[in-house]
Formats: C-alpha cells, sequence, structure tokens
C-alpha cells in the first residue's frame, strides 16, 4: 500500500492521507462524478452548430483547428498536437488527412530535423477556424459564462490548470 494512503471500508470515512483535507470518500467520489457529468453534458453543447455550415462539429477536427489557429504561425508539430488532442499517432494521421482533403490544413517538413513534420492552417483553413471559433465563443458565454459567471470561469481554469499540471509532473 502506498505511504500515506490507508484502505478506508465503510462509507464516509475520512481518509488518513493528510491531501483529503479530511474530505470523505463519498464527498470525493461525487465531487469527481460531477466534475466528469459536467463535461460530458456541456461539451457537445459547445460544438453544436460550430461548423460554418451550422453543422455540429466532432470534437477532434475543433480541437485541432483552435490548437492551430492559436499556436505561432499556425503550426505545430504533429506528434506534439496528436498528444495534445488525445489522439494515437495513427488517429490523428487519420484525422489531418481528412483536415488536408477538406484544404484546411498542410503538412510541411522541419528544416533542421527531417523526422518532424507540422501541421499548419492554410489559408481556408484559417477562415474556417476563425468563423468555427465566433460560433464557439457565443456558445461558451451562453453554456459556461453564463451558469459560472466570470469569478467562476476564471477560477474553473485555475483548478483545471493545477490539475492538469500536477498529472503531468507525476
Amino acid at each position: 500500500m502506498e505511504a500515506g494512503i490507508r484502505r478506508v471500508s465503510g462509507r464516509g470515512e475520512a481518509r488518513a492521507d493528510g491531501g483529503a483535507g479530511g474530505m470523505d470518500d463519498d464527498e470525493l467520489i461525487t465531487a469527481w462524478g460531477l466534475l466528469v457529468e459536467a463535461l460530458h453534458d456541456t461539451y457537445p453543447l459547445l460544438l453544436r452548430g460550430v461548423d460554418p455550415s451550422g453543422e455540429d462539429m466532432a470534437g477532434p477536427w475543433f480541437e485541432v483547428l483552435i490548437r492551430l489557429q492559436r499556436s505561432p504561425g499556425g503550426r505545430l508539430p504533429m506528434s506534439r498536437l496528436a498528444r495534445e488532442v488525445s489522439l494515437s499517432s495513427g488517429g490523428f494521421t487519420k484525422l489531418a488527412d481528412r483536415l488536408e482533403r477538406k484544404g484546411y490544413l498542410a503538412r510541411t517538413s522541419c528544416p533542421d530535423d527531417r523526422r518532424v513534420v507540422y501541421a499548419e492552417l492554410t489559408a481556408s483553413g484559417r477562415d474556417f477556424a476563425d468563423e468555427a471559433r465566433a460560433r464557439h465563443v457565443l456558445l461558451l458565454r451562453e453554456h459556461v459564462l453564463g451558469p459560472l459567471g466570470p469569478g467562476g470561469v476564471r477560477g474553473m481554469a485555475e483548478l483545471a490548470r493545477r490539475l492538469r499540471d500536477s498529472s503531468r509532473a507525476g
């Protein structure tokens, strides 16, 4: 058993690991479950009608376009982009193929390292991403900012950043 963690047999017992701050098991499980449910239920609302054609957009498409749009020069190494959108190398290659066929993405080689291939927004991809982003922001304002308010969104971002950074550190 890991140091500082003890198993508890009953419901509602506080853990003695020092990191839970007296939070009992059920409260911790419920808090995490609520976060997962909130993300699961809210995420589709944030992609509804985001495609400039008025259609819903698949999550990975949008994530790739937004990440490229927000990156210097509108490009990122494909391996990094795949990791950031939580796709396998093969899964990301298929997505990049589709985006390339649509004319939104181009692949370019790194002049300094032949092993690195960049995914780069085309002019058409930038236009598409700009319009999709504007629609997405309206949905974020409705479904996230509306219920949480500015302080809630900032607090959520800080907590998410801490959780992400902690997960990546260990």
